[in-house]
C-alpha cells in the first residue's frame, strides 16, 4: 500500500517522465552507434570483394579468360579456407576454378551483389556460415563470383544489437531505482510538513517544520512557512491576549456593579425601582456569564492535551448531566429520553467531559419548543465512543453548521433567545483536547422545525495502554455549565 502511495506521488510520475525521455536519448545514441558501426564495418567488406574484383579484372586484361582462371586457382590452392570466395562456371553453371562447388542460391540485387549461406549445399565443409558475394557474366558466357565469408561481421553486429538491448535494460532499470529514490527522498521531506502541518491543524502551534541545514529550496520552504507559522501565531496570540485580558479586567469591575446593584435592590422599597434594578444585576450576571466563558474557552484552548485523562464511563456521566437537567425539561413540559451503554469507556477529563454534556443538553432543552422531545444516548461503533444528543427544536440551517463552533457566532433564528453564542465554542475546545470529532445533522429533515443531531465521536478506551498525555489536574478545572453562563445550575433559559 505504501509503495502504491509512493508510485502516485508527482515526484515519481516527474521522474518516471524524465526515465522515459532520457531512455528515449539513449535507445537513439545507441541505435545511431550501431547504424554506424554496421554501415561501416558492412562498407569495408564491400570495398575488400571491390579491391579483390578489381585486381581479378586486371588479371582478366592482362591474361584473358584462361589467366583469370589460373590465378583464382593460385589464390585456392594458397589459401583453401581464406575467407575470400570464388567461383568461374560456365553458362550453365559448370565449375572451372574457386573454393565453392555450386553455385549459391539467393536473392540478387540489380547491382549484382548477393548474400547467401556457406553450407553444404554450395561445397562448404564446416559450419554455416553467412557471405556476401558480386556476379558478373565474362566474356563468352561465363559466369564470375567474387565473395567474402561475413559470418564474423554478423557475430559482431549480434554482439553490439544483445550490448544495447542489455544497455537499454540497464539504463530503463538504473533510471526507474534512481526515480523511485529522489522521488521517496522527495516525498519524506513533503510528509514532514505534512505531519508538522496536520499537528497544527491539531492546535499544537508550537510545532515548526525541521530543517536540515543543507539550505536547499526544501529549507528555504520551511524557512519561509515557520516564519508565516510565527507570524499567524503572534497575531493570534495580541488577539486572544487582547480579548482576554478585556474579560479578565473587567470582571471584577463588573463582579462589583453587580454586587452593588444588588446590594440596592435589597434597600429599595420602591416596586418600579425594584424591577430596574433587578433587570440591572440580570444583565450583569449575562455580562459576568460572557466573560466567564471567554476566559475559560482561552484556558482549555491553552491547555491543549495537558488535561487530567483518565478512564471516564460515559454512559454514567451523562446520566448524571441529565439527572440535573430533567427538571427544566419537565418545567417545559419536554419529554426526556434516555439511552446509555453502561461499558462505553473513554480516557479524559471528568470535569470538562461533564462541562461539554451539560452544555449539549442544555441547548437542546433551550431550542426545543414546549412538549417536544430530546433523545440522549450513549453507544459504541467502530469509529469509537459516541454521545449523541437529539433535539425537535428550530435545528441549524446547512449554510451555518460549519459556523457555529465559532465565537460569538448565532444562528439567525436563535437570536431572539438569551445567549453569547460562545456555548458550542467551548464544545469544540473540549471535543478538541480529547482527540474527538462533532458532527451536526437534522433529525427531521424538510420539517418546519428539522431539530438537530449533535453528534461528539470520541476514542474508545482501551485497556492496557494510555491514549492520552496526562497531566496532574489544574486547580483551574471548571465546572460543567453552557458557555452562556457562569454555573451547572441548570436552567430554563440560558
Amino acid at each position: 500500500m505504501k509503495l502504491l502511495s509512493q508510485l502516485r506521488t508527482s515526484t515519481f510520475q516527474l521522474a518516471l517522465l524524465y526515465m522515459v525521455v532520457f531512455a528515449t536519448s539513449v535507445f537513439l545514441l545507441l541505435a545511431f552507434i550501431y547504424w554506424r558501426t554496421a554501415g561501416f564495418m558492412a562498407a569495408q567488406t564491400d570495398e575488400t570483394i571491390e579491391a579483390e574484383i578489381a585486381g581479378l579484372a586486371e588479371q582478366y586484361r592482362g591474361r584473358g579468360i584462361n589467366g583469370l582462371i589460373t590465378i583464382i586457382r593460385e589464390r585456392v590452392a594458397r589459401e583453401p579456407n581464406a575467407k575470400s570466395l570464388y567461383l568461374v562456371t560456365t553458362e550453365d553453371y559448370m565449375k572451372l576454378a574457386g573454393n565453392l562447388t555450386v553455385w549459391p542460391e539467393g536473392s540478387q540485387s540489380q547491382s549484382g551483389w548477393i548474400n547467401f549461406t556457406l553450407d553444404e549445399r554450395v561445397g562448404w565443409v564446416g559450419q554455416p556460415r553467412l557471405a556476401r558475394a558480386r556476379i558478373f557474366e565474362v566474356q563468352g558466357g561465363l559466369r564470375l563470383l567474387v565473395g567474402r565469408d561475413i559470418d564474423d561481421l554478423t557475430a559482431l553486429k549480434r554482439v553490439i544489437e544483445i550490448a544495447i538491448n542489455w544497455g537499454m535494460g540497464i539504463t530503463l532499470g538504473l533510471a526507474l531505482l534512481g526515480g523511485f529514490m529522489i522521488s521517496r527522498s522527495t516525498t519524506r521531506r513533503i510528509e514532514v510538513i505534512n505531519n508538522t502541518s496536520r499537528k497544527i491543524m491539531n492546535g499544537h502551534l508550537s510545532q515548526r517544520i525541521p530543517t536540515r541545514g543543507t539550505g536547499d529550496d526544501f529549507d528555504q520552504l520551511a524557512e519561509n512557512l515557520n516564519q508565516m507559522l510565527d507570524r499567524i501565531v503572534y497575531l493570534m496570540e495580541g488577539i486572544r491576549h487582547v480579548s482576554d485580558s478585556i474579560a479578565h479586567d473587567l470582571r471584577t469591575p463588573l463582579t462589583r456593579l453587580r454586587n452593588q446593584l444588588e446590594t440596592t435592590l435589597m434597600s429599595v422599597d420602591n416596586d418600579e425601582a425594584r424591577d430596574q434594578a433587578g433587570r440591572a444585576v440580570a444583565e450583569a450576571d449575562q455580562l459576568l456569564a460572557t466573560f466567564n466563558a471567554l476566559l475559560r474557552i482561552a484556558r482549555l484552548e491553552t491547555r491543549g492535551n495537558a488535561a487530567d485523562m483518565k478512564p471516564v464511563s460515559l454512559a454514567l456521566l451523562v446520566s448524571d448531566a441529565c439527572e440535573l437537567y430533567e427538571a427544566v425539561a419537565e418545567d417545559k413540559h419536554q419529554f426526556f429520553e434516555q439511552s446509555l451503554d453502561d461499558e462505553a469507556m473513554i480516557e479524559g477529563d471528568r470535569d470538562l467531559l461533564f462541562q461539554m454534556v451539560s452544555n449539549l443538553i442544555d441547548n437542546a432543552i433551550k431550542y426545543t419548543p414546549q412538549s417536544g422531545d430530546i433523545r440522549v444516548a450513549v453507544y459504541r461503533e467502530e469509529a469509537g465512543t459516541v454521545f449523541e444528543v437529539s433535539d425537535s427544536g428550530i435545528g441549524i440551517p446547512d449554510d451555518e453548521k460549519d459556523n457555529v463552533f465559532q465565537r460569538f457566532y448565532r444562528v439567525g433564528k436563535s437570536r431572539s433567545l438569551p445567549g453569547n453564542g460562545l456555548g458550542l465554542s467551548l464544545v469544540s475546545a473540549v471535543a478538541e483536547i480529547h482527540q474527538g470529532r462533532i458532527e451536526l445533522s437534522d433529525r427531521n429533515p424538510g420539517a418546519d422545525n428539522p431539530g438537530l443531531t449533535v453528534r461528539v465521536v470520541l476514542p474508545a478506551f482501551q485497556e492496557g495502554s494510555r491514549r492520552l498525555k496526562s497531566a496532574p489536574a489544574r486547580p483551574e478545572a471548571e465546572a460543567a455549565g453552557d458557555g452562556d453562563a457562569s454555573s451547572v445550575a441548570p436552567r430554563s433559559q440560558i
